[in-house]
């Protein structure tokens, strides 16, 4: 990323964030490029980092499963993809019968809850149809862009995320359920550097034309919150997607303070990988300013001059 830039994001984090890593990522789709940059304690550090990418495990897994063969998705998958299932939201699982706990929902139409539940039963689904592995089918896809947290070469380089029973979490996942199941799942799990995150989603525009189907859903009219996985921007005051964008703007989040956002329109995408959980998990004030103003700057295309 040139200096131009740089110093524009810079100025953004100069008013103190609560968390200590962060990186800034910009996609131009229409070039298919991207470029970014990496913070430590608010000083520009080389090289990035292999994050935990908390959610957006789900639109890499999930929405990425969808785009390559949306026929095997039937109506109760579809729901699913879309937090419409009636899966509860969360909920500690235990490690030897979490498939079971999941399973014993019934899938049944209502109204959005995103569920983190709802995306382990999508996975059960998925490979009980197709026998099956998610993992395997989607390899080629992301590794080595993006890895599994068991197949991190050097966990201990990843950016903490907070403490589980006294110890710091780091290059594990924060989230509590992907721990325990150990292996890989949907939900959470996927831990990625800046620069694989951008290319697995600009891959993902290229091979299976994601902003092209979004876009042509919401234009016929889907009215739901999330459109193939994904969520959307539905209302510009207040979406985290920052002002500026279109409203066919789609993206994801994850708890650990990663997000990205893509604009079809525009054909640009942002993307913020933090960890912000380390110091600040109740507390998502700042990490949300940062998402609005990152957001804004990419839509006016004051970090594309």
């Amino acid at each position: 990323m040139d200096d131009k830039r740089v110093e524009k994001i810079t100025s953004l984090i100069s008013k103190g964030l609560p968390f200590d890593s962060l990186a800034v990522g910009i996609i131009d789709f229409s070039k298919g490029t991207h470029s970014g940059i990496e913070f430590e304690k608010g000083q520009r550090r080389d090289g990035f980092r292999f994050f935990d990418l908390s959610s957006l495990t789900k639109p890499l897994t999930l929405s990425l499963s969808y785009l390559k063969n949306p026929d095997i998705f039937d109506g109760p998958m579809k729901l699913l993809l879309d937090h419409r299932g009636g899966l509860p939201a969360w909920g500690r699982l235990s490690e030897k019968n979490w498939r079971q706990e999941i399973l014993k929902w019934k899938i049944k139409k209502s109204p959005t809850l995103y569920s983190d539940y709802g995306a382990l039963r999508l996975m059960l689904e998925w490979e009980k149809k197709t026998g099956g592995s998610l993992s395997e089918s989607l390899r080629e896809d992301l590794y080595p862009k993006v890895v599994h947290w068991k197949d991190l070469k050097d966990p201990e380089k990843s950016p903490p995320t907070g403490k589980r029973e006294g110890r710091e979490i780091r290059g594990r996942p924060h989230d509590p359920n992907a721990h325990i199941i150990g292996g890989f799942c949907s939900h959470a799990g996927l831990f990625g550097p800046l620069p694989g995150v951008c290319d697995a989603l600009l891959e993902m525009n290229t091979a299976y034309g994601v902003m092209e189907k979004v876009r042509k859903a919401l234009e016929e009219g889907h009215e739901e919150r999330f459109v193939f996985g994904f969520d959307r921007m539905e209302d510009p005051k207040v979406s985290l997607a920052g002002p500026g964008c279109s409203p066919f703007t789609f993206g994801h989040l994850g708890f650990t303070g990663t997000s990205f956002w893509i604009d079809p329109v525009r054909e640009r995408g942002c993307l913020i990988l933090s960890n912000a959980t380390q110091n600040y998990w109740h507390e998502k004030g700042e990490i949300n300013r940062l998402r609005r103003e990152i957001g804004a700057m990419v839509w006016s295309g004051h970090l594309f001059n």
